[in-house]
């Protein structure tokens, strides 16, 4: 069955009310119809989902969409029934009852092509058990979609071990996948790519930028004073709103404060029970409840459109943890306030949660137990074997196969011809190595927290988009100009190299220019990280080569 343009967009009209397609959601719809793979980076209320709903409703067979969102899974597929006035989309998760779940499972397997499912939604915890990659291996599945797929990197602010398992499952059902973010800088991109077994992916990247979220950082000295501040404003703060915090307790005591003081206020953190949490979620849809207090955990799965402000009392681990969660307000394009409450000394508890320990007797016993098998193994297997949980297996499989100790075949996993000491010490090293990235974008957070220019145009920058003037909607803006006007920028400073450029570093290695900022050029290495140079002394010392296109 050939499916045309001109019918996926009869399919977004008539089920889904949509009489125009936007150019990245039709670009995108277009090459899974020639049997492409996507990558597609689009910001937070640019209609994802109609990338592989539209589709995925024309094309024969099953979609299969894997996300980490438990309560944004149950909405999607609502809604998809709603259209339909029948249910054909079904949610397998670890929410759902057995008799649930079996039922999910029948209409999915039934061959009446009108009855059958078309949808089924699952967490990639899931896939971890063998059981469940070999229903779905053996289902009528036509696409592949894998939501916040930052999470399948080590590089990704909210990393994910068991999303590591989903290439397996994507090169052996060999169907058109697509890879959906909102957020995900250049590395990130290349290994989403990468992890997923994505064969020459058509990658349909849209502007980052959200002109309509006004950024503000409110600097601070002392702890106490900085928490009575975040406490005082979200007061004066108009609409629903989000405020985040680094830890559970200072959740529940900012909440209560809040209440006290007569806010309807409530918090959403792992301390929680499900139903807590449930509870919590449904009551800030509904607008019972004003705010929700949050660690960074929660909040991935909202999707109300007229969340007003997003206020952080802690900075994030990165910007890419940032710009998703202050992604969450504004999604009906209306103005939101997002404000970071900043203190330097709050660094250094990022700095304390993003070191991790090497693990060379775990890395050398896995790698060992490899060689004793003779033969690749599957992570089921070796899980039975090993006696390790899902998770810290898929971690150190992760290590030893991104530093070219273990190689991923169709068979499983299986161990390169390097002696032990040799595979574990590329592991360390690569470990050592993304403990240095992650430490480089925690700086970069410091940067955006401290400038004195556009916070827009640093934003942007550390996703390699450039932005061609200051924003005019940030408090360094206004604070240059009362009214507005976009002269933040500071003085223009030449530019010797294009962003995304490659080039070269005597010490640092190869590296791809991010952004300019005033003076100060941005450069993403891949053995440190983010680095920021003086744009007169790259010049000057010849700090940087371009390195020419391959071909």
């Amino acid at each position: 069955m050939t499916v045309t343009v001109q019918e996926l967009r009869q399919t977004a009209e008539y089920v889904f009310g949509w009489e125009e397609l936007r150019p990245g959601q039709q670009r995108a719809m277009e090459a899974v119809l020639e049997g492409h793979s996507v990558l597609c980076v689009m910001p937070t209320g640019a209609g994802k989902s109609a990338i592989y709903q539209v589709p995925g409703l024309a094309l024969p067979g099953i979609t299969v969409v894997i996300s980490p969102l438990i309560a944004l899974q149950q909405d999607q597929a609502a809604s998809i029934n709603e259209r339909l006035a029948r249910p054909r989309a079904f949610v397998l998760n670890s929410g759902k009852k057995k008799r649930e779940i079996e039922a999910a499972w029948a209409a999915a397997e039934n061959r009446d092509e009108t009855e059958r499912a078309k949808f089924l939604f699952l967490a990639p915890e899931q896939l971890a058990r063998e059981e469940v990659g070999a229903r779905l291996r053996a289902l009528d599945v036509c696409l592949v979609v894998v939501d916040e797929a930052h999470c399948v990197s080590s590089w990704g602010h909210d990393f994910r071990p068991d999303y590591l398992q989903l290439g397996h499952l994507i090169r052996d059902l060999d169907v058109p996948t697509i890879a959906l973010t909102a957020t995900a800088s250049h590395s990130t991109q290349r290994e989403i790519i990468e992890r997923l077994h994505l064969r020459e992916p058509v990658e349909v990247i849209e502007s980052f930028d959200r002109p309509n979220l006004f950024l503000d950082v409110v600097q601070h000295v002392g702890k106490t004073d900085k928490l009575d501040a975040v406490h005082d404003q979200v007061l004066t703060l108009g609409g629903h709103g989000l405020v985040y915090v680094a830890t559970k307790k200072a959740a529940d005591l900012l909440a209560e404060r809040l209440r006290s003081s007569g806010r309807s206020a409530d918090v959403y953190h792992a301390g929680r029970t499900k139903e807590e949490r449930e509870s919590v979620h449904e009551a800030f849809l509904d607008g019972s409840i004003d705010v929700v207090v949050a660690t960074t955990a929660y909040g991935m799965g909202i999707d109300k459109a007229d969340v007003r402000f997003v206020v952080h009392a802690d900075i994030s681990d990165s910007l890419d943890s940032y710009y998703q969660e202050i992604g969450r307000g504004g999604r009906d394009g209306l103005e939101t306030r997002a404000v970071l409450h900043y203190r330097p000394e709050d660094l250094s508890l990022r700095r304390f949660f993003a070191a991790k320990t090497a693990g060379k007797k775990d890395l050398e016993q896995l790698f060992l137990l490899l060689v004793a098998q003779g033969k690749p193994m599957r992570p089921a297997k070796l899980k039975e074997i090993s006696g390790l949980s899902a998770r810290k297996l898929s971690g150190l499989l992760n290590v030893l196969e991104a530093s070219h100790g273990i190689d991923d075949g169709a068979k499983g996993y299986r161990v390169r011809d390097i002696p032990p000491r040799q595979a574990v010490r590329q592991a360390v090293e690569y470990i050592e190595n993304r403990e240095r990235i992650d430490e480089s974008r925690i700086e970069m957070a410091r940067r955006y927290a401290e400038t004195r220019s556009c916070r827009r145009r640093a934003l942007l920058s550390y996703f390699g988009e450039e932005l061609p003037v200051a924003c005019g909607n940030c408090d360094n803006c206004l604070r240059h100009s009362p009214e507005g006007r976009s002269d933040a920028g500071g003085t223009a400073a030449p530019k010797p190299f294009g962003v995304d450029s490659v080039v070269e570093h005597p010490e640092w290695g190869t590296g791809t220019v991010m952004g300019y900022e005033d003076d100060v050029v941005t450069v993403l290495f891949d053995t440190v990280g983010y680095k920021t140079l003086s744009v007169h002394l790259v010049e000057e010392k010849h700090l940087l080569t371009e390195v020419a296109a391959a071909g």
